[in-house]
């Protein structure tokens, strides 16, 4: 069984790490015929028709270089610049998660390579003074570290892991086993998906898919499997996918954390798919992949 979010790293790129202090091949290779960039205003990017235009180096406006790595014989690059010089139309420039959606299947081309820009882009964004001694941030190895110049800590870019689960109850593969869908208020109607939340300091992945479900709907959790991953740069999260086994279908729902928790049966989730009164994510994320691998064929009516 194929699963949509793994279409996000289909075609990874070598990130060349060692490349990135070497400043006169850095130099030489973004004066190369061969080599492209993605331009980012500020942390958006401009699709058209589904694609992000892949621009040669040479004749891209003065921002800042990050090299993304080597794939196909070329050289990648993200050239971040200021909104005010970015070409076109502001309304062109969306965020990495509109843009996604801009498509029909949810996935632009490149993707691995976008979500590895558009991080560092949220990165730099949020990152402009030291947080020991508030001193100037030097950009350092083609982006990906920032070094004080006045107590020279270093910084590098941060991944925050975060759970999203697949609950079910009942027997594994019967009519009666059930799947735990929750909404946000904030969503259209009928939108559903699984639960999600941040690992904190200290904690397993296992402890918090259990604390995350208990605080959200009151369900007990018990045994925890990991299913998989997928980068998710909105703006700096790894989603790290898992399925649990509830102890029991007793609900107790904090409606400061969400709106609402059901339990669907396969047959329940298909139906009301097909009515439209039920929306689940189906794009190229973790949690359709959690919920087509637990009901085992893609469901109609989704978002």
């Amino acid at each position: 069984m194929s699963f949509p979010h793994l279409d996000l790293a289909a075609n990874a790129h070598d990130r060349a790490g060692a490349r990135r202090y070497d400043e006169e091949w850095l130099a030489r290779t973004w004066e190369a015929e061969s080599s492209r960039a993605v331009l980012v205003s500020g942390t958006r990017i401009r699709p058209v028709d589904g694609r992000v235009d892949w621009q040669p180096t040479l004749g891209l406006p003065d921002g800042l270089r990050i090299f993304l790595g080597e794939r196909d014989g070329r050289a990648w690059w993200a050239c971040i610049v200021d909104p005010e010089q970015a070409p076109g139309d502001r309304g062109e420039w969306l965020g990495l998660r509109q843009a996604m959606w801009t498509t029909a299947s949810g996935v632009l081309p490149d993707s691995e390579l976008l979500f590895h820009a558009v991080g560092l882009a949220e990165w730099h964004f949020a990152h402009k003074f030291c947080p020991l001694c508030a001193g100037r941030l030097e950009v350092r190895a083609a982006g990906h570290e920032l070094t004080c110049t006045a107590c020279g800590k270093i910084q590098f870019p941060r991944t925050d892991p975060a759970v999203i689960m697949a609950i079910t109850s009942g027997e594994p593969g019967s009519a009666d086993e059930a799947i735990l869908l929750g909404r946000q208020a904030v969503w259209p109607p009928g939108r559903f998906s699984t639960l999600a939340g941040f690992v904190e300091p200290g904690e397993t992945l296992e402890d918090a898919v259990r604390r995350e479900v208990f605080e959200e709907a009151g369900v007990v959790v018990g045994a925890v499997e990991y299913f998989g991953n997928q980068p998710w740069p909105f703006p700096s999260s790894l989603m790290l996918g898992m399925f649990g086994r509830a102890e029991s279908r007793e609900l107790r729902i904090d409606h400061n954390e969400i709106e609402d928790a059901r339990w669907f049966t396969r047959e329940e989730l298909q139906r009301e798919s097909e009515a439209g009164i039920v929306l689940v994510p189906t794009r190229a994320s973790i949690a359709s992949s959690l919920v087509h691998a637990w009901h085992g064929r893609n469901l109609p009516g989704t978002w």
